[in-house]
């Protein structure tokens, strides 16, 4: 029991001594240090964010700055946050930074853009003063967490691990550079040919195909419904135009008769004539 006693003393000394270290960090700035693992922090409550990169000298003017901003954040009612886009690109592309350093003030998922002096005063008095409601806010489909950012967050680490193994390829291998663009190239054919034909795949296992089959098209007759007096106009209609008919080939039949006597009479005419001669 008492080896169990002393582990336990040590373990709760242990971790005692990390909180204090922890917390010996937060007063030492109060800047949290924002990552894609913790981003979604931002959503939540005011913020102030800084996009940095160690080597840039407009930034590390900034640093300090920043730092007391970090302490006063309890008083100004914010959290205060910085991240160094060398570290992490897929928060750089993201919110789409462009120039170092960028900061962006958050409110409850509103991101708006800071492009005042950057002065330790004016960034209090734009917090203070709420002069960031004068400001209109990022549209949504460029508001960091929408599905066009989150695709432009894979874009930025996806480039970022191109030029590492580019890197890799030319400084340790000793591969030239135009044999590294080759290497790329094919990978890029390649992979176009396996989407390529997944994506037909999976458009056949979805929409098959089906043989075409002749179907017979079948007619339908619709009769009319027709009262009596239109059917009986019909018939009448129906009679004169038979009549006519009939008369009109008894005619026809009565010339070709005429015509027919005609012409024995003067054949009949035209052989006595020719007797008597």
């Amino acid at each position: 029991m008492q080896k169990y006693d002393r582990g336990f003393l040590w373990i709760s000394a242990l971790f005692l001594t990390l909180a204090g270290r922890g917390d010996a960090q937060a007063d030492a700035s109060n800047v949290v240090t924002v990552a894609d693992a913790n981003w979604t922090l931002i959503l939540q409550g005011e913020w102030m964010i800084k996009f940095y990169a160690p080597w840039c000298p407009a930034c590390q003017h900034l640093q300090a700055d920043w730092e007391n901003l970090g302490r006063q954040s309890d008083s100004l009612g914010i959290s205060v946050g910085r991240v160094d886009v060398t570290q992490q690109p897929g928060l750089s592309g993201r919110f789409l930074v462009t120039t170092l350093p960028t900061i962006f003030h958050a409110k409850n998922g509103d991101f708006r853009k800071y492009v005042s002096s950057r002065t330790i005063e004016d960034i209090q008095a734009y917090v203070v003063h709420r002069k960031w409601a004068t400001v209109e806010p990022v549209p949504g489909w460029k508001s960091p967490s929408s599905l066009l950012m989150s695709g432009m967050a894979h874009l930025f680490r996806l480039s970022v691990w191109i030029r590492q193994i580019h890197t890799y390829l030319t400084n340790t291998l000793g591969i030239p550079s135009w044999g590294s663009y080759v290497i790329f190239a094919i990978i890029t054919l390649f992979m176009g040919l396996v989407l390529g034909l997944m994506l037909v795949l999976i458009a056949d296992c979805i929409w098959p195909s089906r043989p075409k089959r002749r179907q017979d098209q079948t007619v339908v007759t619709v009769k009319e419904d027709v009262s009596e007096e239109e059917e009986e106009e019909k018939q009448d209609l129906e009679s004169e135009r038979v009549s006519e008919e009939s008369t009109e080939e008894e005619t026809a039949d009565a010339d070709a008769d005429t015509d027919a006597e005609t012409t024995v009479r003067r054949r009949v005419q035209n052989k006595s004539t020719t007797e008597g001669t």
